[in-house]
C-alpha cells in the first residue's frame, strides 16, 4: 500500500512538472491566443451598434488546481501521465466570452459552428448549455444545443474544441451573460474547487442563480424594446421622406 501511495504521488509530480515546463507552457499559450484573438478580433462580432461581443477572459489552468483535479481523478481509478494529460484533462485553457443578453448568443454560436464547419476546428465533444430555467432550455435546445441542469443551478453554454492538426488538445469556451458571470465569479470563489458544505451558502447561491436569470430576462426585454422603437422612428422617417 506504501508503495502504491509513493507511486501515485510521484506520478502526480511528474505531470506537474512536464505541465509547467515552458515547452508545454508554449503549447498551451499557442491555442490560447489564436482562440482569444478569433473572438477579439472577428468583425461579425464587433461591428453592431451593440457589439455581441462585451469582453473576454482567458486562463491556463493553475498548476495548484491541476494537482488537486489529478487526486480526485485518481480517487476515480483514472490515472493521468503525461502522454495522456491533454486527452483526459480539457479544461486546461479557456477563453470566456460576456455578452449583454440572451438573444446575442445566437450571433456567438453561430461563428463558432462555422469554424467547425469549416474544419478548422474540432468539437471534443457535442456543446452543452448549464440551465435550469425551462425558457432557456427551449431557447438552446431550438439551436441544436443539448441543455444539462446542475443541482447548483449553475447557468452557461461549453464547448470543447480543438484544432484540426491531429492535437488532443482542448480549449474550453464557455459563454454567458454578465449577470451570468457575478453568479459564476462568486460561486467560484466559494465553492471550488471542494463545494461548501453550508446548506445556507448554497441555498443563496441558489436564490442569485434564479435573481440573475430575472436579470438576463429583463436585459432581453429592454433590447427588444430598443429594437422595436428603433424600428418603428425608421419607418416613420422613411413614410416621411416619401411626402
Amino acid at each position: 500500500m506504501m508503495a502504491t501511495v509513493t507511486n501515485d504521488k510521484l506520478n502526480i509530480e511528474n505531470v506537474i512538472k512536464y505541465y509547467t515546463n515552458r515547452q508545454t507552457q508554449f503549447i498551451l499559450e499557442q491555442l490560447l491566443v489564436q482562440v482569444w484573438t478569433f473572438f477579439d478580433k472577428n468583425p461579425t462580432l464587433h461591428e453592431f451598434p451593440f457589439p455581441i461581443v462585451h469582453s473576454l477572459k482567458s486562463r491556463i489552468k493553475d498548476p495548484e488546481h491541476l494537482k488537486d483535479k489529478l487526486v480526485r481523478k485518481l480517487q476515480k481509478g483514472i490515472t493521468i501521465t503525461p502522454d495522456n494529460l491533454f486527452d483526459e484533462i480539457t479544461d486546461l485553457i479557456g477563453v470566456r466570452i460576456l455578452h449583454l443578453h440572451q438573444e446575442q448568443f445566437k450571433f456567438i454560436h453561430k461563428e463558432i459552428m462555422k469554424k467547425v464547419n469549416q474544419k478548422e476546428w474540432i468539437l471534443g465533444e457535442p456543446p452543452k448549455a448549464y440551465t435550469w430555467d425551462p425558457e432557456s432550455q427551449n431557447f438552446y435546445e431550438a439551436l441544436g444545443i443539448n441543455t444539462v441542469v446542475k443541482d447548483s443551478f449553475y447557468t452557461s453554454v461549453h464547448y470543447l474544441i480543438k484544432l484540426n492538426n491531429g492535437n488532443s488538445l482542448c480549449c474550453e469556451i464557455q459563454v454567458r451573460t454578465l449577470f451570468e458571470e457575478i453568479w459564476g465569479e462568486i460561486d467560484h470563489a466559494i465553492n471550488y474547487p471542494h463545494p461548501i458544505e453550508s446548506i445556507a451558502c448554497s441555498e443563496q447561491l441558489k436564490v442569485l442563480s434564479k435573481l440573475v436569470s430575472t436579470g438576463t430576462r429583463l436585459s432581453d426585454s429592454i433590447f427588444k424594446s430598443y429594437n422595436e422603437y428603433n424600428s418603428y422612428n425608421k419607418k416613420v422617417e422613411e413614410e416621411y421622406k416619401k411626402e
